[in-house]
């Protein structure tokens, strides 16, 4: 095993980017941590890392999920702001195990792989578990536990498909009365012989997420236990909470959990963590510091990017042989994309076209849409805090009357910038959905801000974003060949339940008056928000 090298760092937020509800575990020397993914596809992305700081990809557990009309889109159906959450992430002798509940589908799913990497086998378990978190204890049995306020501890079967007769199935901790978020998120652990249950609840006295954790010597014995995590590491009044702990080869101990950071999503946090009598300390007494130990097992390794400038060109090449497991497969895992794109709902790939040699992507209408939300195939990347910019060039010259064809701020209250077509003319056009203060989208009609006409259809679009203290702005551009103008207003953004997710880019083209119409997409420009050489362990 790898020898661990330690240095003082100031790491957090981890990845800058939006992976909520995460679980993380260490196998030998590699760490791998997987995330809610919600409604996008492919699904449940997993990470892996040698150092907790640092993540890139790993693979996706599934493509499709199980290919009903919402997941596809069809007709008005969405999944948006349902779909995957809160995966628990396990290896028990040799073999990965990911369980985790669909909102959409009201179903409790359990994958299974000898290998990170798949083939993936998938079962469900009968019931629904709401956040839950696998135990395989000593003896080979195995339990679930989950819920909301009231936590329940179930034994499975040993086929895992669903509860064991007589097996232990009771409520273990409970929050009731919470006039806020009770106890969930939960994460089961044996550690030294006893029991651990960790959970995410805010305060009763506000709204602020928490951490909490109790013990016990034994599954039929009383759970005890407090908050061990009250911190907001000076951001906003937005604690940090909920996600898994780890070891390290050399026994050290860390929490992977999140932080609210407004419409950019729920970002990881990484911290130290102690133990005094057999009970975890968090952090410095329950605060984050901002200065800690952080060890790495491949210290030189260099990491792919988790977000990323595309010329959407497919390398035949692996990315660096010398690197264990980077392959081409790997790298465009998505669809035969890169790895850092995802598609909005489950893609209809008869209507997109990917030239590799050409660099370029055509995305063609099948559909009628009132909005971008129901358009398929919107092809996604996260935005980063704390602040971001994506640029693309578009033809649009083969769009129909009625079509809108480019770059948005994709999320429930999104803004886009998009080239159209009336009465056989083309325009530039920046619209948005206003932020819903009462009902649904469906409820309000987007509404377009500023209309240009244009005589070429080859057209260089551009969104920035800034996310800094929750400021939560994004900024839009086109350029027809004499350089960028703004178009619009500063656009709003919103992080809310109707999608659950932080915003992102998304390539787009949907139809409003007659379907076939279609849109190319070449060279996607993506710039962060550090001048660092992103991933280089230092």
């Amino acid at each position: 095993m790898s020898e661990v090298t330690w240095m003082e760092r100031d790491v957090n937020p981890i990845t800058k980017l939006d992976y909520p509800d995460v679980d993380v575990i260490r196998v030998e020397n590699t760490y791998y941590m997987v995330s809610t993914t919600m409604h996008f596809m492919p699904g449940c992305e997993i990470l892996r890392s040698y150092d907790l700081i640092h993540w890139e990809h790993a693979t996706y557990v599934y493509d499709r999920l199980d290919g009903t009309s919402g997941q596809r889109l069809e007709e008005n159906e969405n999944i948006y702001g349902k779909g995957m959450w809160a995966a628990s992430l396990r290896c028990h002798k040799g073999i990965f195990y990911v369980c985790f509940v669909a909102n959409d589908t009201g179903k409790t799913y359990l994958f299974q792989s000898k290998d990170i990497y798949g083939p993936w086998k998938k079962q469900t378990i009968e019931g629904f578990y709401h956040d839950c978190s696998l135990l395989f204890d000593d003896d080979d049995r195995v339990y679930l536990a989950s819920g909301n306020k009231n936590i329940r501890l179930v034994e499975l079967k040993k086929d895992m498909s669903g509860p064991k007769e007589g097996g232990i199935d009771r409520i273990v901790v409970s929050d009731e009365g919470n006039p806020n978020l009770g106890y969930e998120g939960t994460h089961f652990y044996k550690i030294n012989g006893k029991y651990y249950l960790f959970f995410i609840h805010s305060l009763r006295s506000e709204w602020k997420r928490v951490e909490a954790c109790f013990v016990s010597d034994s599954l039929e014995g009383e759970f005890i236990g407090k908050d061990v995590l009250n911190d907001d590491r000076g951001y906003c009044n937005q604690g940090v909470a909920q996600g898994g702990i780890v070891d390290t080869p050399d026994g050290r101990w860390y929490a992977m959990l999140f932080q609210d950071h407004g419409a950019v999503g729920r970002i990881p946090v990484l911290l130290p963590i102690s133990w005094e009598k057999d009970f975890p300390v968090f952090g410095d007494n329950g605060r984050i510091p901002k200065i800690f130990e952080i060890g790495s097992t491949k210290e030189t390794y260099e990491y792919r990017p988790l977000v990323e400038s595309d010329d959407f060109r497919k390398r035949g090449m692996p990315v660096d042989a010398s690197q264990d497991r980077v392959t081409v497969e790997e790298a465009y895992d998505s669809f035969g994309f890169k790895s850092c794109w995802q598609f909005n709902h489950e893609p209809d790939l008869d209507l997109v076209e990917n030239d590799c040699e050409k660099g370029c992507i055509t995305i063609k209408t099948g559909k009628l849409c009132e909005n971008i939300m129901q358009a398929k195939n919107v092809l996604t990347q996260r935005m980063m805090f704390p602040e971001c910019c994506g640029e693309i060039t578009i033809d649009a010259s083969n769009i129909k009357e009625g079509d809108y064809a480019g770059l948005c701020a994709f999320q429930g209250c999104y803004g886009m910038v998009a080239v159209t077509k009336r009465n056989g003319r083309y325009y530039v056009v920046m619209k948005e959905m206003p932020d819903v203060k009462h009902g649904t989208p469906k409820d309000i009609e987007e509404m377009e801000r500023e209309c240009i006409p244009v005589e070429n259809t080859k057209i260089h679009l551009k969104i920035e974003a800034n996310f800094q203290k929750m400021k939560d702005e994004t900024v839009f551009y086109f350029d027809d060949g004499q350089g960028f103008k703004q178009i619009g207003i500063r656009k709003k953004l919103y992080f809310k339940l109707d999608h659950f997710s932080g915003c992102r880019f998304g390539l787009f083209v949907y139809a409003t008056k007659e379907t076939g119409g279609k849109a190319s997409f070449t060279d996607f420009i993506y710039t962060g928000s550090s001048d660092k050489k992103r991933g280089k362990y230092e």
